[in-house]
């Protein structure tokens, strides 16, 4: 029988820092939280004469909050700011909001379960996990408070990584009815948010705007209400050493050492940059007790401040200094994580960074030699190269619409389909597996690549897991944009999306000489892509965006163009790529000139570093 302690926490408490629970950790402790349900700290209050002016000011604060409320949410997920100290941000992911939202996360599960199976249920567990930011001790007992509020059963896994939280919805004994990621993943450290699972997976935006939109009318309920405490049997559990040990029986199985079964990484060297996020559980957890040597790994004490660089294996920085530890150590390889770890991006024995297309590649000719003739689906920000590469193998290559839920949400649409999917991944490195439930899992991608690694020492080669893409292509140029919607933040995401559509209907009418929309059934590309057998989409549209084809008479087509709405902050997003060098800068002036400035969009819209490029070809 697990022990029990009891002990009040309140939202002012100064916790104690996260860390992974230790070996001689009980499995289960069980604790009552006292959580104020208070008013958030920004509320003020006002002395009114006129009850009608009383009226309209208690009307027009319950809209704001309300807004503020469902402005949280950031796709499939809930993100915002937690901490002071962002310039131009102010704290809106408050504890009052978070209760609110977990509350209606769990009426949420309670209903579906209900609905499922066609009679009131009982003991709906849920569990928490989250990273090591410094919010996320107060933001937890805000969470606990509102699934009991629901009346579910709350389950702390403590500091976790976000597939660990949707394994233990899968895993016996733990096997919980739905699980909470507390994590704002590569964001500063002020940035917090909630990521949700139930067995069937992550959830989708328009599940999470249901969610967010029964969260707001809570939160506005409670602004005059007094406080209150609330005491919640709360089960402390350690489920990352079972993940933990799920990851090491994978690679035990399928390497099959003929001379080490139980240490099948013996005599190879890996370097770990955990970016003092959620992965150094991968070091001692998995790799050490399977016999890898890991020394020269950076970063992996958790520490929810990210002192050395942002965890984000599209980080510059991150790579850069993974690499040189590889190169100096003479690893075999180098593995860097993003904070919640659903994300991956590698370095070979040579020090070549393998993240975005490259990252994809390698998976996917893994994947390929698994599964002939299986398709793949990305975003639509991939190169033409990788397209090439993917069908040069035999592959089919599905491009659609960017968000990784999306993405992965068109690869389950199509297994449903009858077309067989077994990877679907984003340029970011989200990557799914149709074997790993469908889950965007950076330690399960790592373990396909380890075990790739030990394989090819197996049958002889010393080359590295690089070689297996050396004939990838890499495009002359590739750019990212931003440009700013000048509009306060409820208005934004309106003049945003006018702006995209303005900008389909111009190259649609040929406005815009050379450019052509790409277009496939719901997805607007159509290299490669699989036309949708129904009407329809995979996912629900989050984002409104589109990507045209470059052509010219000089050479053909050089490239693309991919404008999106984005779903974190107030601007629209612009990708280019191009096989002639010059031609991202040509392109750019095209849509500045011909697009933004002719149709007066240089009015609503911050175009200061799109000009700066066209102008200098520098990207600032």
């Amino acid at each position: 029988m697990a022990s029990t302690s009891t002990s009040s926490i309140s939202l002012q408490t100064n916790a104690q820092k996260p860390c992974f629970p230790s070996k001689s950790a009980p499995r289960i402790s069980h604790t009552n939280l006292s959580f104020p349900c208070s008013l958030p700290l920004s509320t003020k209050f006002v002395c009114v004469k006129s009850s009608s002016t009383a009226k309209y000011y208690n009307e027009v604060v319950v809209d704001e909050e309300m807004d503020r409320i469902r402005r949280l949410q950031n796709g499939s997920d809930v993100r915002g700011v937690a901490l002071e100290g962002e310039k131009g941000r102010t704290v809106d992911l408050t504890p009052p909001a978070v209760e609110a939202i977990a509350e209606s996360f769990g009426e949420w599960v309670i209903n579906g379960l209900e609905k499922e199976r066609g009679h009131p249920v009982e003991n709906v567990g849920v569990s928490l996990g989250r990273d090591p930011r410094i919010s996320g001790a107060s933001l937890s007992v805000a969470v606990f408070s509102g699934l009991a509020r629901a009346g579910c059963l709350v389950f702390d896994m403590g500091l976790a990584t976000t597939p660990a939280c949707f394994m233990s919805t899968i895993f016996p004994p733990f096997a919980y009815d739905a699980s909470i990621m507390m994590t704002a993943s590569h964001l500063p450290y002020t940035r917090n948010g909630l990521k949700f699972f139930t067995k069937k997976g992550g959830l989708s935006s328009p599940d999470v705007e249901d969610i967010c939109d029964k969260a707001a009318r809570k939160y506005a309920n409670r602004l005059t209400k007094v406080s209150i405490l609330l005491n919640i049997p709360l089960s402390r559990v350690d489920f990352m050493s079972t993940y933990a040990k799920h990851l090491r029986d994978i690679i035990k199985e399928r390497v099959n050492h003929p001379l080490h079964y139980e240490t099948p990484l013996q005599g190879f060297q890996i370097i770990v940059n955990a970016g003092n996020g959620s992965g150094g559980f991968f070091t001692w957890d998995v790799l050490d007790k399977l016999g890898a040597d890991t020394f020269g790994s950076l970063h992996l004490k958790p520490d929810g401040m990210f002192p050395n660089h942002i965890p984000n294996p599209e980080d510059k920085t991150a790579m850069a200094v993974t690499r040189a530890a590889v190169l100096e150590n003479s690893a075999d390889l180098g593995i860097v994580f993003d904070t919640d770890v659903d994300r991956s991006g590698v370095v070979d024995n040579k020090g070549n960074p393998i993240n975005g297309d490259k990252l994809i590649a390698l998976i996917s000719a893994i994947v390929l030699r698994e599964h002939p003739g299986t398709t793949i689906v990305t975003d639509a920000r991939t190169s033409m190269a990788l397209t090439r590469f993917i069908t040069n193998r035999g592959g089919h290559h599905c491009l659609y619409r960017v968000g990784y839920r999306n993405v992965i949400d068109k690869g389950v649409q199509l297994n449903k389909e009858g077309i067989e999917t077994h990877l679907m991944m984003e340029t970011s490195g989200h990557g799914a597996l149709k074997e790993n439930h469908f889950l965007d899992d950076g330690a399960y991608m790592v373990v396909k690549i380890i075990i790739e690694m030990v394989r090819m020492k197996l049958a002889g080669s010393d080359e590295g897991v690089g070689n297996i893409i050396k004939d990838l292509e890499e495009p002359a140029e590739s750019i990212e944009l931003r440009i700013n919607v000048v509009s306060e933040p409820r208005y934004a995401k309106e003049k945003a999306i006018e702006a995209i559509e303005t900008f389909r209907e111009y190259v649609e009418e040929g406005r815009l000489e050379g450019w052509e929309l790409d277009s496939c059934g719901d997805c607007w590309v159509s290299e490669g892509c699989l036309v949708d057998s129904n009407d329809t989409s995979a996912a629900a549209v989050d984002a409104h965006m589109y990507r045209a084809k470059v052509s010219d008479e000089e050479h053909g087509q050089h490239g693309w163009v991919h404008i999106r709405q984005s779903i974190h902050n107030p601007n629209i997003a612009v990708n280019m790529q191009s096989s002639v060098p010059g031609c991202c800068q040509m392109m750019t002036r095209v849509l500045l000139d011909k697009f933004i400035i002719a149709n007066g969009m240089d009015k609503s819209l911050d175009i200061s570093q799109i000009e700066k490029y066209a102008k200098s070809g520098i990207v600032g």
